[in-house]
């Protein structure tokens, strides 16, 4: 089926909840003193459970801890690190190196000062973890990123005097709106959209407001908090620091733990599930669970909760977690060369070598956001069906449904023996199984353009040709006069992948954006000309002769990964 854009006729909708001071993120901030101390509590009681509250294994995690902690400092030191950070940790190594000096006791050995350091480290990261949310500052961003968005938009198109053009022209929302924003009253949201560019989280804010839902709590790389103007906007604007250079237990049990209540606690949030952006540009099909388990977690625990309010088993009132698959589609990414270097950097190793860099700035944002207004070019994100934690769907009241369209009651997936139980394993095994579920909704939610099919036949069409003699990396270094492909071949087998795409569509498989419909030679000029708008070198392009080939085999490579995993190498 064609790509539906829903909104009304102002491009935004009417906010759910009006009050701004009723919102979830609002009165988590408001409440931010007593949060943090439940939130130093409970993560201390979870890592002590995780440790089977051993002191020595607890000392052990101590010295582990301030072991990564001094090489972090010493390698990876970033603006944005607090300046107290090397004290705090030259602190934690006196007191260790004191207690086995002057009390007699072997380095190694737990000792009464480990309770105080635990409760010190956690409660230190407990405190650097969480945003503020500031109206004034929503408010001010809000008006700033629409105004913003949507002047460069008309100016890159020459109309500076005129308002002709929306925001929502070029940013197209798909999906259920009017579904998620009952879930929104109705539950807690967990948003989950596939990662390719630094832009996502930019345009996720922008989707969350224009379909009228209240802020999401998010996780933003600490390093993005490197920039004082966009540190102090996502510093007040309800985003969590995620330091990805702290590995240690301490951290990211805490880190967990904040995300699991925030959630039990109403607030709608945002991660990507990938962890990171995707290096090679193909949907995300490995995922990090371990923020999906805090939100499996919350939901085991709203339902505990639900059980005690009544005195007994009935669950039916307790708050339930709705997570809703995202799939963001450019037709050209701001980082993909980087991106796709890096990727064949790890996995080619000495097979591939770079021999070029790029480090995207505030300058090549914004030739980049000039050149897609000015090229009319689009993103799509689209919104997957919602499904509770255990992956059923979701009808418009909340429901869980089954196979067979019943409503269920997925509370009794937590019960054992009667009762709702904790059970680590057990839970375990429901996060990859949700996991498993999101892969899939990123499947049959990406809409396809133009650019993503003219990228994958090319590539693969090159791939039957050469691949007998070459591996991929070979296939990369493929010489110019080796490249081309005679345009009478070429719009065959793209026409042939864009009919099997269709019946796809058809069946639910996949979305298509509408362009991908009518003639194909319109079809492949448009894919080219978007692939081409951004970078120097081009993926796709016509030759002299008005055959196909490729400037840079990597970004094709690149582009062409966005189709991988609907068996449509076979159609070649």
């Amino acid at each position: 089926m064609a790509l539906i854009h829903q909104q009304n006729k102002q491009g935004l909708y009417n906010l759910v909840i009006p009050d701004i001071e009723q919102w979830p993120i609002y009165l988590l901030s408001k409440d931010r003193a007593p949060f943090i101390e439940e939130l130093i509590s409970n993560s201390m009681a979870h890592i002590r459970e995780l440790l089977d509250d051993s002191k020595q294994k607890l000392h052990d995690e101590i010295a582990r801890a301030l072991y990564m902690e001094r090489i972090r400092m010493k390698t990876e030191h970033w603006r944005v690190d607090p300046p107290d950070e090397r004290g705090f940790w030259r602190k934690v190594n006196e007191t260790i190196a004191h207690i086995s000096t002057q009390k007699g006791i072997p380095i190694g050995q737990p000792t009464d000062e480990d309770a105080r350091l635990f409760h010190e480290i956690v409660a230190r990261y407990a405190n650097e973890i969480p945003g503020i949310f500031s109206p004034n500052t929503y408010r001010f961003a809000s008006r700033v990123v629409t105004f913003g968005f949507a002047r460069l938009l008309n100016t890159a198109s020459g109309i500076f005097f005129k308002n002709e053009f929306r925001l929502g022209d070029r940013l197209k929302i798909t999906g259920n709106i009017e579904k998620i924003r009952e879930l929104a009253l109705k539950g807690t949201l967990i948003m989950t959209p596939t990662h390719s560019s630094n832009l996502d989280s930019l345009v996720m804010g922008w989707a969350i407001d224009a379909i009228g839902l209240p802020p999401f709590l998010y996780g933003a790389g600490l390093n993005l908090f490197n920039s004082r103007i966009f540190g102090f906007f996502m510093e007040r604007l309800g985003a969590y620091k995620v330091d990805r250079r702290k590995k240690n237990l301490f951290y990211l049990e805490t880190l967990k733990m904040y995300s699991r209540m925030v959630i039990e606690r109403g607030c709608h949030s945002l991660f990507f599930p990938g962890g990171t952006r995707s290096r090679n540009g193909a949907l995300e099909n490995q995922l990090k669970l371990g923020l999906l388990g805090s939100a499996v977690e919350a939901q085991r625990l709203n339902f505990m909760r639900g059980t005690t309010e009544t005195m007994g088993f009935d669950a039916s009132h307790a708050k339930k977690i709705f997570v809703l698959p995202v799939v963001l589609n450019y037709h050209f990414v701001l980082e993909a060369a980087s991106l796709i270097e890096e990727y064949l950097k790890r996995s080619g190793k000495e097979k591939y070598y770079i021999d070029r860099e790029e480090f995207p700035g505030t300058r090549l944002l914004t030739t980049f956001l000039w050149k897609f207004f000015a090229a009319k070019s689009e993103v799509i994100l689209s919104f997957g069906e919602p499904m509770d934690i255990f992956g059923h769907p979701i009808d418009e009241q909340g429901n869980s449904i089954d196979q067979h369209g019943n409503c269920i009651d997925i509370s009794r997936y937590f019960v054992s023996r009667g009762i709702i139980t904790k059970d680590r394993q057990r839970d375990e095994e429901y996060t990859r199984l949700l996991g498993n579920k999101l892969v899939e909704s990123f499947m049959r939610t990406n809409t396809v353009l133009s650019s993503h099919l003219v990228a994958f036949t090319a590539f693969e069409i090159l791939a039957r040709k050469h691949g007998r003699r070459l591996d991929l990396y070979g296939l990369l270094r493929l010489p110019e006069e080796d490249r081309t492909i005679p345009y009478t071949q070429y719009a065959k087998v793209t026409e042939h992948v864009r009919d099997a795409l269709r019946h796809m569509a058809d069946m639910g498989k996949v979305q298509l954006a509408n362009h991908m419909y009518g003639d194909i030679n319109r079809l492949i000029k448009h894919g080219l000309t978007n692939l081409g708008v951004y970078h120097t070198q081009q993926p796709l392009a016509y030759d002299p002769d008005g055959n196909i080939t490729s400037q840079d085999m990597n970004l094709l490579y690149f582009y062409h990964n966005r189709l991988t995993g609907y068996d449509l190498e076979q159609l070649i």
